[in-house]
């Protein structure tokens, strides 16, 4: 079961599922056809269901390009040491130019 603030964030995601699918021009049939179910599940979907599988959700965001959205939801923490020292590996050494004597 479902706490008020899950639901919500459920709820939140669906709109936003169907304020992509509209800025597609996609009616709810075509976009369920794209992503391989019904319009009804469409309509779950958008209104924030929690019976809808992950695996539906992963596909109607690879149809909107918003497959790495997905990925980055429990990504791997980053250390700032880990990034300090990538940047420092990515760093170019420069040279120092001599002036011209006369």
């Amino acid at each position: 079961m479902l706490n008020v603030k899950e639901k919500e964030i459920l709820k939140k995601f669906g709109h936003r599922l169907k304020n992509a699918r509209l800025k597609l021009n996609d009616s709810q049939r075509d976009f369920a056809f794209r992503i391989g179910v019904s319009a009804p599940t469409l309509y779950k979907m958008e209104q924030g269901s929690p019976s809808v599988s992950i695996g539906t959700w992963i596909k109607a965001l690879s149809m909107l390009g918003r497959l790495d959205d997905f990925d980055k939801l429990i990504a791997p923490e980053e250390s700032l040491f880990d990034r300090y020292e990538a940047l420092e590996k990515t760093k170019t050494r420069q040279r120092v130019r001599r002036q011209k004597t006369k």
